[in-house]
């Protein structure tokens, strides 16, 4: 049996913005998306039109691995931190350059990408969405 660990980040009413962010940041595809509107009616709660067009659920295939997203409902709380963290695991240092740089852009840098006793590429952001992500390159060290 195979056990994977997907990272889900459940967004604050701006999951499709984020979603194209990381198609384009880490060359993502999206494999699924359903906006709650297109999810099965319930005539005992009727959805509210605020409500609509959040995404309910969605998926994201980057590389070998896999990203989910959903919205929260309208009114409930979010809370936007460190809460996740991301490791982002190649052994390309070009390919690490990139999603770094992509990444860092109107977010926060925690650690510059650099040679360490660990890697040969490694970085630590914070994206324009609160979301931390490790850039780790494989290497011999």
């Amino acid at each position: 049996m195979t056990v994977r660990l997907i990272p889900y980040l459940v967004m604050n009413g701006n999951a499709k913005e984020a979603i194209k962010f990381y198609e384009n940041a880490l060359d993502a595809q999206v494999l699924y998306m359903q906006s709650f509107e297109e999810g099965p009616e319930n005539p005992e709660y009727p959805l509210p039109e605020d409500a609509k067009d959040r995404v309910m659920h969605a998926t994201l295939k980057v590389g070998e691995t896999e990203l989910m997203f959903s919205d929260t409902f309208p009114g409930q709380p979010h809370q936007s931190g460190n809460q996740v963290t991301i490791c982002i695991s190649t052994k390309d240092p070009e390919k690490a350059r990139k999603m770094y740089d992509a990444l860092q852009e109107g977010g926060k840098v925690n650690m510059p990408l650099q040679e360490t006793f660990f890697s040969p590429a490694y970085g630590n952001v914070t994206d324009k969405f609160g979301v931390e992500f490790q850039i780790y390159t494989e290497g011999k060290h």
